[in-house]
């Protein structure tokens, strides 16, 4: 039996459908981009799933999502694993709801290779109040990493990891951009990506020493001192996200906490600048 097709045109849960009432065994497999998802069915049942990392019923859920790909049935294929016990009417029932919930989503998420980047939210000032999720997904922006790699790093879905980001986008906290084409370095020229790799570790010493209440204020100065980089600005962009941070320090604890993360910055830079042994 030979059955193919596109995404776009024939959602999951109604490609399942056509499959498992035939009483077929064999397995789905699913394209999108670089990632393959796989579906395995015995007797017209769904048994097992994976994805990525992803196994069982998560796994059906988040391919739900899709809209996008390829997909084919390969009959005959026996399933290596049994992780999913649900009935096919619960499991679909769930994942058309899943792909429901995704179209809300999508209004703020149009794409998961968007970059998440911080914003400070105008007049809220002190501690956010966020779930430890939010934290982990907040502890992953770097102002690179796409919402697929934020989901790899923190183990968790991207249906899950999106949920949390449309909150996080809602709240103001947060701003999603598209990927930026990479810029064509000069022959030779290594330092703006050197650059970048000590804003990184300031980065996250500022993290340490002022605690999560502060993550999105430290992550601004960060994506501002990016921002300087790619104009140019060289060793002024460090000086200046130095200079933010530290300000910073000295309102949240005062002239103690300032002095505590200004010896840390001087630490990253002097092992920074020291030649390699």
């Amino acid at each position: 039996m030979t059955f193919q097709g596109s995404l776009k045109e024939l959602h999951l849960p109604d490609v399942i459908q056509l499959v498992s009432v035939s009483g077929k065994s064999g397995v789905f497999v699913l394209q999108q981009e670089a990632e393959e998802g796989l579906i395995y069915l015995e007797g017209g049942r769904i048994v097992h799933a994976v994805l990525s990392d992803i196994e069982g019923e998560e796994a059906v859920f988040t391919l739900a999502t899709w809209s996008e790909g390829t997909f084919y049935f390969k009959p005959g294929v026996e399933s290596p694993a049994q992780t999913i016990s649900k009935s096919n009417t619960n499991l679909l029932m769930e994942a058309a709801r899943r792909l429901d919930e995704w179209r809300v989503l999508s209004k703020r998420i149009p794409s998961l290779d968007r970059i998440p980047k911080f914003k400070v939210p105008e007049g809220k000032q002190g501690q956010i109040n966020l779930n430890t999720h939010e934290w982990l997904v907040l502890s992953k922006i770097d102002g690179n990493a796409s919402i697929q790699a934020i989901a790899k790093a923190v183990h968790l879905s991207t249906f899950e990891v999106a949920k949390l980001l449309y909150g996080l986008v809602t709240m103001g906290l947060i701003t999603l951009e598209e990927k930026p084409a990479e810029p064509e370095a000069a022959e030779g020229d290594d330092a703006p990506v050197d650059l970048s790799s000590l804003l990184v570790r300031l980065k996250d010493e500022a993290n340490t020493v002022l605690g999560q209440g502060h993550v999105p204020a430290v992550a601004a100065a960060h994506e501002r001192a990016l921002a300087d980089l790619q104009a140019g600005k060289g060793t002024e962009a460090v000086q200046a996200m130095c200079r933010e941070i530290l300000g910073k320090a000295n309102e949240v604890g005062g002239t103690e906490s300032q002095r505590l993360l200004a010896q840390k910055f001087r630490d990253v830079l002097e092992s920074w600048n020291s030649p390699a042994p």
